[in-house]
């Protein structure tokens, strides 16, 4: 989605190379919320468009968070991005990024579904990693559709 080879971001690219494919007009606030992540170890969850590598723009729901070492420093990123274009269509940019406010039960089972997927990517058992990844999926729709229940109600 980021217009990155799917070999390089597995390896661990860059988040200049992430950046870089995140939609001029949102790399602003891109960059903001990473660093409030990297900052604080807090999740967050926003929405922003990407350039894909088809040359397409999508709208992407990305929930994750930068893992931080004992001295507060940066070690990692994780998290779940889902394409949520088609629910974007005909749609403003008015309420895409959610007020801070007490995490949503959805937000904060993601977040433990994040740390369990990354132990278990340790261990070598294929079916644990690929339900892992399903379940992580399906939270991700559902968080999707949570944001969009929000946006809703925020227009009323």
């Amino acid at each position: 989605m980021f217009n990155i080879d799917p070999a390089a971001a597995a390896a661990g690219a860059s988040l200049d190379a992430f950046t870089t494919g995140v939609h001029p007009d949102d790399r602003k606030r891109f960059v903001r919320e990473i660093k409030r992540s990297a900052e604080t170890g807090l999740p967050c969850t926003f929405e922003y468009r990407v350039c894909s590598a088809d040359g397409v723009v999508r709208w992407v729901l990305d929930r994750g968070r930068i893992t931080l070492d004992e001295e507060g420093r940066p070690l990692h990123g994780s998290g779940v991005l889902l394409d949520i274009t088609q629910s974007r269509l005909g749609q403003n940019d008015e309420g895409s990024q959610q007020a801070c406010q007490e995490p949503h039960p959805l937000e904060r089972a993601a977040e433990h579904c994040l740390a369990a997927r990354q132990v278990i990517q340790e261990l070598p058992e294929p079916l644990l990693n690929r339900m892992s990844d399903m379940l992580l999926l399906e939270i991700g729709r559902a968080l999707a559709r949570l944001t969009n229940e929000r946006r809703l109600g925020a227009m009323n």
